[in-house]
């Protein structure tokens, strides 16, 4: 990502959020399309190297960046959450239609067991976009990462209804600390079989339960946060980050400590953009930065411990890089992207849901899958951007239109705000 003379987008402050999200976009796809098209490579690269996790992982840190500034700048939760339904809800719909289609016509199973769990107890999970911390498999193997979006979500507007917003390096900074502490207990065998923390509440209530109580306690939490009357505000606020602390700390598929460090990445991305506009200093956002980094990497490292030195060297080069990916960007913050790069930034939304289709319709259907094939790679990667590109088109961008049309009458005096880009990966 360098500044450049020609074609280039005009200057923007966003633009390299763009960049970052397009990257992050392809490096996640280029993981899941190695399973298809370059299975050797994979199996090697499995050893040192995760892009999967390093896309997510920059995907959290401008999620963490813009996302509460975005909440801030509105001043209203109401407009905050018809802003992030407008902008993720119609394509995630389309999509999880068309990942389940093969099943309903009988042609393929779902992935992970999804089959075996009620029709109602899935779709709820799924609509509440907390699947992955309720126990049900995703539709889609990408969704996992929007429960841990709908986690941050929550958090940020509890922390805004009660006036604690600018703490967010504070909140990184605990959560990192929590999250060491769990590695600790699991390492010493406190947090094992019955007493794991890994989809506690659904092993020991039902999962059908605990989607509808989460799902219950979600409407409750967003209607009331989204209220003009103080009270209840606060109350849906803190109810939804109780919701999610709860959901991330003792019922995510993978460990407590890893979706604490998921959730303090995020805050971290919150606490550089506060120490960039002087609502933090810049000393402290550093040093919550190292503090989670370092966190990150020394967890990692510890809960990998007895699976080798390699799934150790996977989990931190994916963190450090990501870290570094973000922080070099930043610093190129006010310089001009090539107008292709704030482009895919655009539409990275569509390729992050929709690469997982294109592949199972070349594995499932097309039978491309068990041998090297760049050809077919670079071909894959080509009917994605332009299938994107018209998803983002024809559904993204009228959903978001409509969404700010919703947000204005909403706010009839309102000072007009810049246009927000698309932050969900």
């Amino acid at each position: 990502m360098v500044a450049t003379t020609g074609d280039s987008s005009p200057p923007s402050r966003l633009g390299w959020l763009d960049a970052l999200r397009g990257g992050a976009a392809l490096a996640v796809a280029f993981h899941h399309a190695t399973y298809v098209y370059l299975p050797n490579l994979r199996v090697k690269l499995a050893d040192w190297f995760d892009p999967g996790v390093y896309g997510v992982l920059v995907f959290f840190l401008v999620s963490g960046y813009i996302v509460p500034a975005s909440l801030e700048r509105r001043g209203s939760v109401r407009g905050f959450w018809i802003g992030r339904f407008f902008r993720i809800y119609p394509l995630l719909a389309v999509t999880c239609v068309l990942a389940v289609l093969p099943f309903l016509l009988g042609v393929l199973g779902l992935r992970a067991g999804l089959e075996r769990y009620s029709p109602a107890t899935a779709v709820l999970a799924h609509m509440t976009m907390l699947q992955d911390l309720l126990n049900v498999p995703n539709a889609m193997n990408v969704l996992w990462t929007l429960s841990y979006e709908m986690a941050f979500y929550l958090l940020i507007v509890a922390l805004f209804v009660v006036g604690k917003h600018r703490r967010s390096a504070s909140v990184a900074a605990v959560l990192t600390v929590v999250a060491l502490v769990a590695v600790a207990l699991t390492a010493s065998g406190l947090l094992t079989g019955a007493y794991a923390p890994t989809a506690l509440l659904s092993r020991t209530a039902g999962t059908g339960p605990v989607v509808a109580v989460t799902s219950a306690a979600l409407v409750v939490a967003v209607a009331a946060a989204m209220s003009k009357r103080p009270a209840p505000r606060m109350a849906g606020g803190l109810l939804g980050g109780l919701l999610a602390l709860v959901l991330v700390t003792v019922n995510g598929r993978v460990g407590a400590w890893e979706g604490l460090l998921m959730i303090a990445i995020m805050f971290t991305g919150t606490a550089v953009h506060r120490a960039e506009h002087g609502q933090l200093d810049r000393r402290k956002g550093a040093v919550t930065a190292a503090v989670v980094l370092v966190g990150a990497v020394v967890a990692g490292t510890w809960h990998a411990a007895p699976h080798g030195r390699s799934a150790q060297l996977v989990w931190c080069g994916a963190v450090v890089l990501a870290a570094v990916t973000f922080a070099a960007a930043w610093r190129m913050r006010h310089r001009r992207f090539p107008r292709w790069a704030t482009g895919l930034g655009t539409i990275s939304f569509s390729v992050y849901l929709l690469h997982p289709l294109l592949l199972m319709v070349a594995a499932q259907f097309l039978d491309i899958s068990g041998r090297e094939d760049v050809v077919g790679l670079a071909f894959f990667f080509l009917v994605l951007l332009a299938v994107s590109w018209a998803s983002h088109r024809w559904i993204e961008a009228p959903a978001q239109r409509l969404g700010r049309r919703l947000v204005g009458a909403a706010r009839p005096k309102a000072r007009t705000q810049p246009q927000e880009q698309m932050l969900t990966p």
